[in-house]
């Protein structure tokens, strides 16, 4: 049968297919790092923060303004990171077409 000449069925299959994709990414974790790893930032799949890790060294009342630009940037390479593994999920599901509107 022609999956096509029953959208109904069709539109659940691609729901539930959407949902677990969205279970997965929410339980995906990302780690970003600056500095050679003295600051790490965790998020999950929505860039929610998970953990940050702070190399005590970098830790200086004279060098707040570098563990401000440090943390800035493990935040900024954990976003990233994060669109590249959904992104990844994303073509794994669809194939790799570019489907408008899907997360």
């Amino acid at each position: 049968m022609n999956p096509f000449q029953n959208p109904q069925k069709l539109m659940k299959q691609f729901q539930q297919a959407q949902e677990k994709m969205q279970r997965e990414i929410e339980a995906l974790e990302v780690e970003g790092s600056a500095g050679g790893g003295m600051v790490k930032v965790t998020m999950d799949g929505s860039k929610n923060i998970k953990r940050l890790v702070i190399d005590p060294e970098v830790v200086s009342k004279d060098e707040v303004e570098m563990l401000q630009d440090l943390i800035t940037a493990a935040f900024g390479d954990c976003a990233r990171k994060v669109d590249e593994a959904v992104q990844e999920k994303l073509a794994g599901m669809t194939g790799g077409m570019k489907i408008p509107g899907l997360f």
